[in-house]
């Protein structure tokens, strides 16, 4: 068997009740989303009985994301799988922190709550959202943004890139890209991420994370904005610099792959993980665990298929 990674969720993927279902049957879970409710009272109530749009917000979004993403990852190690790698979009890169070992739980918890303070607060002052891009190359999208003002911030997989712009040129670029044969869908964003106007945020994260005590990782963690692993010496930048930097999952992935990952399990809630890698193609096994069912159902594939 080749590598194992785990990939943990970003921002978008969260819904009601996620990590109800681990909380209730693995210890390991609860534990971690006891930790975090300590930390942000109501975290268990936003995650679990919370309504669409209050965990939508991105204030809310963030830390309930990222505490149920690091439950799924710590349930599926209770069970005896363990990475050799990892890797998260955006905001589940911070999640993927103390299973690296880079920083504990806790550390990492107020960190994303700082982050989500600074990335609300930065997508306030600018009336800017996202787009989804289909069916056109990459080139043919970045030439796109350059005319229109827009930058290309998730390079999701081949054929799929997520544009940062201003609301208000959203329609003339949804109608350019049409035009050029492919089919824009506005996203349910409130900001422009991972782009330039996301700038004051990162550096509030990079300045708030320097002075922790990042530890040297016990397992690679691969980074949205280089797409090799975390250093101590680079953590706190990298945690910045990935707040306004494109998020080249695509290439990430490609990355990990040469690198002898073949087997990727997405921890968190949804699949939309799994999904691009099917479409990105290369790995030899895909799971995901966002529930006592979907972990079992991993369990099973990897148990099967592997000979350990």
């Amino acid at each position: 068997m080749g590598k194992i990674a785990f990939l943990f969720a970003g921002q978008g993927a969260q819904y009601p009740g996620m990590g109800k279902s681990l909380y209730e049957t693995s210890p390991a879970a609860r534990a971690v989303l006891d930790a975090a409710e300590a930390i942000r009272p109501g975290t268990l109530a936003q995650c679990f009985d919370g309504d669409q749009e209050t965990l939508s917000q991105t204030l809310n979004t963030q830390p309930c994301l990222m505490a149920v993403d690091y439950a799924c990852a710590m349930a599926l190690v209770e069970a005896g799988i363990k990475p050799d790698g990892m890797a998260g979009f955006s905001l589940g890169e911070i999640a993927a922190l103390p299973m690296a070992g880079l920083l504990p739980f806790v550390q990492a918890f107020r960190l994303v709550m700082h982050r989500a303070e600074q990335m609300q607060a930065c997508a306030a002052q600018s009336a800017t959202g996202m787009t989804a891009v289909l069916k056109l190359q990459d080139a043919a999208v970045e030439a796109l943004c350059a005319h229109h003002g827009a930058y290309p911030v998730n390079y999701n997989c081949p054929g799929q890139v997520v544009c940062a712009l201003r609301k208000a040129d959203i329609p003339a670029f949804t109608d350019a890209v049409k035009t050029a044969g492919g089919r824009a869908l506005p996203l349910a964003v409130n900001g422009g991420f991972h782009s330039p106007w996301m700038h004051d945020a990162a550096v509030a994260v990079k300045d708030y994370a320097t002075p922790l005590a990042f530890q040297h990782p016990t397992v690679p963690l691969y980074a949205d904005a280089t797409c090799r692993p975390y250093t101590v010496a680079d953590a706190a930048a990298l945690l910045g610099a990935q707040v306004e930097n494109p998020v080249r999952f695509t290439q990430l992935i490609h990355t990990m792959q040469a690198d002898g990952f073949t087997d990727f399990v997405e921890v968190g809630a949804g699949k939309t993980l799994s999904g691009l890698l099917q479409k990105i193609g290369g790995a030899a096994r895909i799971g995901n665990v966002e529930d006592a069912a979907s972990l079992n159902t991993t369990l099973t594939t990897l148990r099967e298929e592997s000979p350990c």
